[in-house]
């Protein structure tokens, strides 16, 4: 336990930035760089944005397929198997979509793609944060979330710079090429990992996999699922929503993206700080209603207003709740580890499928985009509710 103790400062560095770069590239250069995408690829006639939703909801059904995944195989031994097998998935399937403009592969590789990052954005920070509790160092791990705003940036950059260069499958090339090398290296860091195969808890007793499912979580899955509901809507749809309300040329076409990604960034580290100033709970009450009110302003002020606070009120806390989330979660049940992130996200990824899901019904049936983001509005409110029926750790486990 000693080295464990001793480890420096560039130790850390090292491995935060791996999984920083791990998530940027499943998340960024993955999943996310397809909402800055799908306005071109729309104007491009590649499909119409009624398909572009169903796309998004492949990608999110693979996503939460990834973490079911996980769930099964959430073993240290496994997640060092699966890593660079699941980065490899990433990488083939980007390389696949560059070379297709056939609805059915592009929707079978966006797929792939999802499981791909289901699997990685379980298995990544689950095992830095036990590599990191071993090292009484757990409060640093919100900081790899950092890799999925800047992730966001990335995409934006990558998106807005090659507009008038690329054209349909073409525009995908950028996060393909700048995927290989990230993802080589942060594996690479993450597979040293001094994590021991565990068959005990911190207190010498056997590892045992009571259920997941008790009187003080299930309302944290709740809330959860209504977070993953309440934010994929403007996550997918919001760089089109501001290509429906606003005139040709307006600088937020693209800049509603920018916004988000560069309120992301410093989010993971804000929500850290919240979290041990206040104590995660009701840190996480906060960051519900936060986000609320960037989804309420996209329907009450369509139109710049609307966009930018949904923007920054969105992008700000969306990360923030995944990590305040999992933290509560782990206090609730310590000895859990990443089987129990690989159930929340696996949850998360089920409300995050059926938002494109139902926005689709929604636009075939005649509504509006804009007022499709209602869904996600009550989708907040449910999982507001729902956070004030979680216990604080402490008090649950004090009452067992």
């Amino acid at each position: 336990m000693t080295s464990f103790q001793t480890t420096s400062t560039r130790q850390l560095f090292t491995v935060l930035t791996a999984g920083a770069l791990v998530l940027l590239v499943v998340h960024g250069l993955g999943r996310f760089i397809y909402t800055p995408l799908l306005p071109y690829l729309v104007a491009d006639d590649q499909f119409s944005a009624p398909d572009g939703a169903a796309v998004a909801t492949w990608n999110y059904l693979g996503y939460l397929m990834g973490a079911m995944l996980a769930i099964r195989w959430h073993r240290i031994d496994q997640i060092r198997f699966m890593l660079p097998l699941f980065m490899t998935i990433h990488v083939v399937t980007l390389l696949i979509i560059t070379q297709t403009d056939h609805l059915t592969v592009i929707s079978t590789s966006r797929w792939l793609n999802g499981v791909a990052n289901g699997v990685v954005f379980v298995q990544a920070p689950a095992l830095i944060l036990e590599w990191l509790v071993l090292r009484n160092r757990a409060s640093l791990s919100g900081l790899v979330y950092i890799g999925v705003g800047l992730g966001l940036l990335v995409s934006s950059g990558l998106v807005t710079g090659s507009a008038t260069l690329l054209e349909g499958a073409e525009r995908w090339w950028p996060a393909a090429l700048l995927s290989i090398p990230l993802a080589w290296w942060g594996v690479m860091q993450l597979r040293k990992l001094d994590v021991p195969v565990r068959q005990h808890d911190d207190s010498g007793k056997a590892v045992i996999n009571t259920p997941l499912m008790d009187r003080a979580s299930i309302p944290l899955f709740l809330a959860y699922a209504g977070a993953g509901l309440g934010y994929i809507l403007p996550m997918t749809f919001l760089p089109l929503l501001a290509k429906m309300e606003l005139p040709p040329g307006h600088r937020l076409l693209d800049g509603t993206w920018v916004i988000v990604a560069l309120v992301t960034i410093p989010s993971p580290w804000l929500w850290n700080k919240l979290g041990a100033l206040m104590g995660d709970l009701p840190a996480l009450r906060l960051n519900f209603m936060i986000q609320l009110l960037g989804v309420l302003a996209a329907v009450l002020w369509p139109g710049p207003i609307g966009l930018v606070l949904c923007a920054a009120l969105v992008g700000s806390t969306f990360v923030g709740t995944v990590l305040l989330t999992q933290r509560i979660g782990r206090a609730l049940h310590p000895h859990q580890g990443p089987r129990l992130s690989a159930a929340m996200v696996a949850l998360y990824g089920f409300t995050q499928m059926a938002g494109p899901w139902l926005t689709k019904q929604w636009l075939d049936a005649g509504g509006t985009l804009v007022s499709a983001f209602g869904i996600g509005v009550a989708a907040l409110v449910f999982g507001l509710v729902f956070t004030f029926l979680v216990p604080r750790p402490e008090v649950w486990h004090s009452s067992r």
